[in-house]
């Protein structure tokens, strides 16, 4: 009897509802996926809105805090795009707001919105990294239960692009969503870009927008457009036309991920990075580099030029751009003589010194030699924080660690001098133990691990394996954690003080 009851009210129900319900058809036109309710939009810069109809139509966009409308018609491609303006945010001021985007009888409406700081966060696993375990040699970020707990934090919101390959420019993103920050979301979230907006948030007071696109074990080429590579010569010749006269570029392409794939040129620029080009941003965080660990030179021409390509793509100026450099690792295994991560290390440290408006955060404190994933994401998050808030939001906030500047020598002793602005007036180690990782050659160019000890601004280096010293380098290794630091607690930046070529791989 209960069963017939109720299945005599839903036909009922049916009857009277379910014509209106099959009525609802949905709107003519189309919008962008990365445009949806709870996003984070980027303050006083204007908002783009985009999508598809058919040609001719028009669209009609308006924001609550606007005064009138803005209206556009849908080209003969069937692409539509305006704008809107968006107001200076106020600090502590978390107000949702609407956004009605209409032509004739269809609407769409916008929930949610909150007007702060977007940030594009890129790179391979170390910035794809979530805050829970993924597999078991990811084993997810220090204290990530408790973190996971504790992240109530619905100002900050995140939209993680979908790994996709394309050998053409893709117009749109698939299936991503902006989430909202809550315990139960942000397992999901990039500890690296998690940790940077929870510290800019924190700080500012301000909703933070986070727009991920990363892919573990990914190459620089294949985030960089092909006009970028094929206008440079050397990288072309590099990376582009060994993969352009291969059988692989000739391969239908779909989007199972592999190791050979994600080092093939411009396939993930393509479905990745072009399709957010009309996101109006705040700046970029990259987090790069094991995959091309060889490089030298080509490296860093291939990392400016990647960062001109970006930026001229969004066309918001030079967007700040601030990476990470690769941590320590045991490649070979224990071998201490191997030392190419250190002259890794120095060219994406050159990158910062070729394009304008750049930054490197330094981890080499953080790394776990064993554990190509160093777990801590809170530091590594919070120090690129530190740069953006002292460079970009004015800050007084402290974000360079010892810088070398130049060493003399007395007797057999290499005194190492550091930039006075770098050091905060005081050198020190993070466990009150001697400084770590010096190394000091004579003139035959063989260095010998050597005993560092601090006297002030300086630190003075000797071996007694080196009578009459003439070099002297820190952290040039593949795997060196180090100890020396500031009183900000910012680790030293590895550095060498000759221009010995590196040495023929062993």
């Amino acid at each position: 009897m209960r069963k017939l009851i109720f299945h005599i009210v839903i036909c009922s129900w049916t009857v009277l509802y379910g014509p209106a319900l099959l009525a609802a058809a949905p709107p003519t036109f189309t919008i962008a996926n990365t445009i949806q309710s709870n996003m984070v939009l980027q303050q006083a810069k204007p908002f783009k809105v985009w999508g598809q109809a058919v040609a001719g139509q028009r669209i009609e966009v308006k924001a609550d805090w606007m005064q009138q409308s803005v209206t556009t018609s849908s080209s003969e491609q069937q692409e539509w795009i305006t704008e809107i303006p968006v107001p200076k945010a106020t600090p502590g001021d978390y107000t949702p707001h609407t956004i009605l985007i209409s032509s004739g009888k269809d609407t769409v409406w916008l929930r949610n919105i909150l007007i702060g700081e977007v940030w594009l966060c890129s790179g391979q696993s170390n910035m794809d990294m979530e805050l829970k375990p993924f597999i078991p040699w990811l084993r997810g970020v220090v204290n990530y239960e408790q973190e996971i707990r504790h992240a109530d934090y619905p100002a900050i919101r995140l939209y993680n692009v979908r790994t996709d390959f394309k050998a053409e420019p893709e117009n749109d993103c698939i299936n991503g969503s902006w989430k909202i920050c809550t315990p139960a979301t942000v397992p999901d979230f990039s500890g690296v870009a998690y940790f940077f907006a929870r510290e800019l948030h924190q700080q500012l007071r301000l909703p933070i927008g986070l727009v991920v696109s990363s892919v573990g074990g990914s190459a620089c080429q294949i985030w960089t457009s092909r006009e970028t590579l094929e206008k440079d010569p050397v990288l072309n010749q590099k990376y582009l036309y060994p993969y352009d006269t291969s059988a692989l570029s000739r391969e239908p392409l779909d989007s199972v991920v592999t190791f050979e794939k994600v080092v093939r040129p411009t396939l993930f620029y393509n479905a990745m990075i072009y399709p957010l080009r009309n996101l109006s941003l705040r700046g970029m965080l990259w987090y790069q580099g094991e995959s091309n660990r060889f490089e030298r030179e080509a490296y860093t021409r291939l990392t400016s030029a990647m960062i001109g390509n970006w930026r001229s793509l969004f066309n918001q100026g030079d967007l700040p751009f601030y990476y990470v450099q690769v941590a320590p690792f045991k490649w070979e295994g224990d071998t201490t003589w191997t030392n190419y991560y250190g002259y890794f290390r120095e060219a994406q440290e050159a990158v910062m010194k070729q394009t304008r408006n750049t930054g490197m955060a330094v981890i080499m404190d953080l790394g776990e030699a064993d554990d190509l994933h160093p777990r801590n994401k809170q530091q590594v998050g919070i120090r690129l924080a530190k740069m953006a808030l002292n460079r970009d939001y004015k800050k007084p906030v402290a974000y360079k660690g010892p810088q070398y500047k130049s060493m003399r020598v007395e007797g057999n002793t290499v005194k190492v001098s550091f930039q006075a602005e770098t050091t905060g007036d005081v050198l020190a180690t993070s466990d009150a133990q001697a400084p770590m990782h010096f190394y000091v050659a004579g003139t035959d160019q063989q260095f010998h691990p050597a005993k560092a000890v601090i006297r002030g601004n300086e630190v003075w280096v000797q071996s007694a394996a080196v009578a009459k010293p003439v070099a002297v380098r820190y952290a040039f290794s593949n795997y060196p954690v180090t100890n020396l630091c500031n009183k900000a607690g910012l680790p030293a930046v590895p550095f060498r003080s000759d221009n010995w070529p590196e040495p023929a791989a062993k």
